[in-house]
Order: structure tokens, then sequence, then C-alpha cells
């Protein structure tokens, strides 16, 4: 959970970010071929990317750089990935913005939503490996273009998004041992494995004033340790009114995000830093480690927040 359960943008929006309102190459001018691009360094590490002279390509291509040596990757897999994009104008050909930067990798679904040329690069790779997808403007939707349109997009321009596959996880809930909990007051619901919990959070009964984290399954993965990525799926409500403010399983997409470090509130840093990969996890976090006084949108500066977190897994920082 990200500071108000926010995933990074998805991939068709980096398209438009991507973009800026840079201006695309000189109108006439010979479009440079994408197998001129070239992009080197580690896998697992931020790459470069060389640009060939000439106009950005008006046809998208992918390209496989390192095939991986994991499984392949499912056709309708979430994957866990690494992105940089550029934004190749034929001038300054500039980077948009890495997953490397900011620490964190990102969830990627394989569905209808990503262009096309992209998944067509998830399908020859596998984890571990690398590919490029230089996305121009016949690979997305008249929805997608009107959008970046809209936003001052120079749609003549292609983009470059280098992917590093981190994972592609099968499983994307807990998987273990149920265990009895001692929370008070709320009900948690395990309705079999691959499907949602079902949570309730009205009662009478008053919140706990600390910070409470029970395993309500548990897993046989490694212990969390602060500093790493989680992928999690997560359910949240309100305490006393069964109010729920936000769910991964709503989305249909799990979370990933740092934890330990502050990059999200405090009660998950605390509740699930320790907690074995596999697990589902009922957090009860008070304000004073949840929003705070000030709150956050719908939730109020009172409010004790209660979760169920799936550890689906857990990756080492890049």
């Amino acid at each position: 959970m990200r500071r108000r359960l926010a995933v990074l943008a998805a991939l068709p929006l980096l398209f438009a970010a991507a973009c800026g309102g840079q201006s695309g190459g000189e109108g006439g001018a010979t479009a440079a071929s994408p197998a001129a691009l070239t992009v080197t360094g580690e896998v697992g590490k931020k790459p470069t990317v060389t640009f060939p002279e000439g106009a950005p390509p008006a046809t998208s291509s992918a390209k496989v750089v390192v095939e991986g040596e994991g499984e392949p990757i499912g056709a309708d897999a979430s994957v866990v990935a690494n992105l940089t994009v550029y934004n190749w104008d034929g001038k300054s050909n500039a980077m948009g913005g890495s997953t490397y930067d900011a620490g964190t990798p990102e969830v990627v679904p394989l569905t209808d939503q990503l262009p096309k040329v992209v998944k067509e690069g998830f399908s020859q790779v596998r984890i571990g490996g690398r590919f490029y997808a230089v996305v121009a403007a016949d690979n997305y939707t008249k929805e997608q273009l009107d959008q970046a349109k809209a936003q001052g997009a120079d749609v003549s321009a292609a983009q470059v998004f280098v992917v590093d596959v981190v994972d592609a996880p099968e499983k994307l809930a807990a998987s273990g041992k149920t265990v009895e909990f001692a929370l008070k007051g709320v009900e948690l619901n395990n309705p079999g494995e691959g499907k949602a919990p079902e949570l309730s959070t009205k009662t009478d009964v008053k919140a706990p004033k600390e910070l409470v984290a029970e395993t309500v399954i548990e897993g046989d993965g490694e212990k969390v340790k602060s500093g790493q990525n989680l992928l999690v799926h997560y359910v949240g409500k309100i305490w006393g009114t069964d109010k729920e403010f936000d769910s991964s399983w709503s989305r249909k997409q799990p979370a990933i995000f740092q934890i330990g470090t502050g990059k999200v509130i405090k009660g998950w840093d605390e509740g699930l830093v320790g907690k074995t990969v596999g697990s589902r996890v009922l957090l009860s976090i008070p304000p004073k480690l949840g929003y705070g006084e000030q709150g956050q949108g719908e939730i109020k500066g009172t409010d004790t927040l209660v979760f169920a977190v799936d550890i689906i897994a857990a990756y080492d920082a890049a």
C-alpha cells in the first residue's frame, strides 16, 4: 500500500507521459530503422539506449535483447517488470522515466489495454529476460491517441519501452495453513485458495489503540525484509462501518510497493516486515500509524483501518 494505495500509471498512460509536449522529427526526414537501435547494460539495472539518426519510425516493432532463463510468461499473466521509457522524437530522444529510479518495479497485466507490440515482446521472453518495444502510433487505439492528444502529446514520436521481466507468479493469493486469530470485532473468512478474503468490520467493539498484525493463513516462504518490494493483494475497510475504501481484488490486479522504508503508511511498514511470503495477514491500524489526524479522502483522522493482505512475493530492490 503506497500512500493512498495507488499504483504508478498504467502502461498506456506512460505513452502520454513519455510524449510530453516535444515535437517529433523533421517533416520529410528519413525514418530510422528500429533494428539500428541498441540497448546495453545488465538485466536488472537501468539500461542505456542508443538511437540511430533520423526521424522516428512510423511502424511498431519488438526485439528480444536477452531471452532469460526462467519460465515462459503466460498469455494472461500479471507480470512484475522494470520499465524504462524513452521518447523517440528524432531530436533529444529523452528518457521519460524508469522504475529503476523509483526503486520499485511495476505490475503489468497482459490485457488488451496494452499495445499489441508490447504483448508480443512479453511472449518472446522468459522470466529474467529483457526486450524492447518501439511503439508508434499504429499500435494505439483511437481512444488512446485521442487521450494523448488531449494531454498535449506529440503522437508523431515513437516510444521505446525497455522491459526487464522480474517475475510472473502463477499464484496470486495466499496459500498455506489457516490460523485462528485473536482480534475481536472483525470477521474474516477465507473462501478458498485463489479467492479474495471476505472481511467484515461492522462492529460495536472498540478498535485497538495499538497496531495488530496477525497471520491468518501461514505461508511457507521467506520472511519479509525491510527494503524489499512486496507483491500483494489486499482489501481495506474502516473499523466499525464495514466501509471498503480500497481493494486490489476489486481492480483484479495485485499491487507492488517497497516495505519498511516509509513509502507506505507506518502500519504496513511495521506490520508486514517479518511475516512470511505466501501468508495472509490481518492488520488493524490505529490513526497514528495510518493517515494521522488529518486523514485522507474518505478516511477521517479518527478512523482505524483494517486490512487483509496477501503477501504473494517479495523482491530485493534493484
